[in-house]
């Protein structure tokens, strides 16, 4: 059955997990602060390794079959978290209780049901396969995530990465090191230059916030350990190797931007080959230049709004400004890096016509090379209040502002993951 023919019911669920469809209910999504009914061409089936939340202290809301009008249930309401190289396109509609808990950093997308199966409001952005994992059992990834520790016994990095991040997060990243596949992680700091207010690693003791999914690295590697990663999965994956500093589970790589460009450096004289990636704030320039000169391959530069006022509310940086990112994508460029936007994506905020604005004349102004779609994980009603006062226009919808970025900039590459070079 195919987006354009279906109108999907509203999901509920009981305190105890269970989940329940609503004929009579249809499901109704979220766009910042406007309440509608999804748009065929964002409803796509659940995709397979997605997850299913289920949201305390908020009741769902779906529209009256009869009636037309909004109905609040005394059910809970329901998310989905989509799987990688998805974007989320419209959040949940539901009525929050007095008493509602924060949500964890996690993406909900509005879900609903019909002819037999889920729907989320979601588009592929990327068809890349590395982080689907159908296929692959969990006592596979053990053995193989035991496999590495022993044969690296004195790699500290490599036992974070295989005991803490495959095994207890279920890290992506680090589950593909463990396999030999695709894009290996790099964390190096635990420092960071910026407060961002959704930040998945470390929050500030006054946060409301309460927890993160997942601690910051508790230690700084040697350069000689993270060579060792890089030579070790060089020998796996022979095709397409990619090497990501800059993880979730640690600060500002650029605050090790010496260690980073040692290792680097090693790596290449070594003839190590394959795309060499750094995920960063870019708030150091003179940093970024050190690392290209090093032998870096590409920038991937994080950031939820191209307006500086919008990107300091919500990075809450120290020590440097959006003046600082420009310069450093600017050298990036000069240097010949291929440089990426990791666009921080929340639906009814980033597609509005302002947002889009703003980031269009960065892209332009910059020479961005691509631009990653990838969900803002945050509670929705806490980015909202956070943004408050930011005034953006009419929202556009995912799939306008989508297809605009590729009339506007042909040249542009869109999608999820940082490319092999």
């Amino acid at each position: 059955m195919s987006g354009t023919s279906i109108r999907p019911c509203l999901v509920t669920a009981d305190p105890g997990g269970n989940i329940y469809d609503r004929p009579e209910l249809l499901m109704v999504c979220r766009r910042g602060d406007e309440t509608l009914l999804p748009k065929p061409e964002e409803l796509i089936p659940l995709p397979d390794e997605s997850e299913l939340f289920l949201l305390p202290g908020r009741r769902a809301v779906g529209l009256d079959r009869e009636s037309g009008e909004l109905k609040v249930t005394d059910e809970l309401a329901v998310a989905a978290f989509a799987a990688p190289a998805h974007t989320l396109t419209a959040h949940p509609v539901f009525a929050k209780d007095t008493d509602a808990p924060m949500l964890p950093l996690f993406a909900y997308g509005a879900v609903g049901f019909a002819a037999g199966r889920f729907y989320v409001c979601a588009r592929k952005v990327d068809t890349d396969p590395r982080q689907i994992f159908k296929g692959i059992s969990r006592k596979m990834l053990l053995d193989k995530a035991h496999a590495l520790t022993r044969r690296y016994p004195d790699n500290r990095l490599i036992r974070h990465l295989a005991c803490v991040c495959a095994l207890r997060y279920n890290c992506p990243a680090a589950r593909n090191l463990c396999l030999g596949r695709y894009e290996a992680p790099l964390p190096v700091s635990n420092a960071c230059n910026a407060r961002c207010i959704a930040c998945i690693s470390m929050q500030e003791k006054d946060s409301p916030v309460k927890s993160t999914p997942q601690n910051r690295l508790d230690f700084t590697p040697e350069a000689g350990e993270i060579v060792e990663i890089m030579l070790h999965h060089a020998g796996n994956e022979k095709k397409i190797p990619v090497y990501s500093f800059g993880q979730g589970c640690e600060g500002e790589p650029l605050t090790r931007f010496e260690l980073i460009a040692e290792a680097v450096g090693a790596f290449r004289a070594k003839g190590g080959r394959g795309t060499i990636n750094v995920n960063s704030n870019a708030s150091l320039p003179k940093a970024v230049e050190t690392l290209c000169r090093a032998g870096i391959s590409s920038l991937r530069v994080s950031l939820n709004s191209a307006d500086p006022l919008a990107y300091a509310r919500y990075h809450r940086p120290c020590g440097y400004g959006f003046a600082e990112v420009r310069e450093s994508i600017a050298l990036a460029k000069a240097a010949g890096i291929f440089v990426s936007l990791n666009l921080l994506f929340f639906p009814g905020f980033s597609d509005t016509e302002g947002e889009y604005e703003f980031l269009g004349s960065l892209i332009r102004e910059m020479g961005i090379d691509m631009l990653q779609l990838r969900n803002l994980n945050i509670d929705p009603d806490y980015y909202l209040e956070i943004m408050r006062g930011f005034e953006r226009g009419p929202c556009i919808g995912f799939a306008a502002f989508r297809k605009r970025l590729g009339k506007d900039f042909p040249r542009l590459r869109l999608g999820y993951f940082n490319p092999a070079l």
